[in-house]
């Protein structure tokens, strides 16, 4: 939990002529983005003059950015947010704080996460150890999450190992 800022989606292309940009959000929604008033691009703030959701993206239209020669140059940059900025319930958890933590299945670690897969029924939380597990992000199998505490408490079942013998 030591990042100050987290990557929050990239920009993919430019819309329309008058600067606006088109960002793929790494959030569970696009309209996540909407709530910022300001993004963090190599390290610097810049400030969001409007943005809207279009399908599965966020349209975002940043200050100083007025022709789409100047939107083009912006293309593959990361915007992020400051960790402060968001407005979450206390169960939410950023992916960024869940990758490396310990994962305990009946007491004893199993291995780290090292990815978090978003699917269309639930994120699945990537275990790698001295096997590799598969582990649905639902309460059935990961009844505690505490990245305060460093680790996460999971019930496995049949089929989550996927390099089984």
């Amino acid at each position: 939990m030591d990042r100050k800022f987290l990557d929050t989606g990239k920009i993919v292309s430019t819309h329309g002529v008058h600067g606006e940009v088109k960002v793929l959000p790494w959030a569970d929604s696009p309209e996540f983005l909407l709530q910022f008033d300001t993004f963090y691009m190599d390290g610097k703030p810049v400030q969001v003059q409007s943005s809207r959701v279009h399908k599965t993206c966020v349209l975002v239209k940043l200050r100083g950015v007025d022709t789409v020669e100047q939107a083009s140059l912006l293309r593959g940059k990361v915007l992020q947010i400051s960790r402060q900025d968001p407005h979450l319930s206390p169960d939410v958890v950023f992916i960024a704080d869940l990758i490396g933590l310990p994962v305990l299945a009946d007491g004893r670690q199993i291995g780290r996460i090292t990815e978090v897969l978003t699917m269309p029924s639930s994120d699945v939380y990537v275990v790698k150890g001295a096997h590799t597990y598969m582990i649905p992000a639902v309460k059935a199998f990961v009844p505690e999450i505490d990245p305060s505490r460093g680790c996460i408490e999971v019930n496995l079942i049949e089929g989550m190992r996927t390099d089984a013998d």
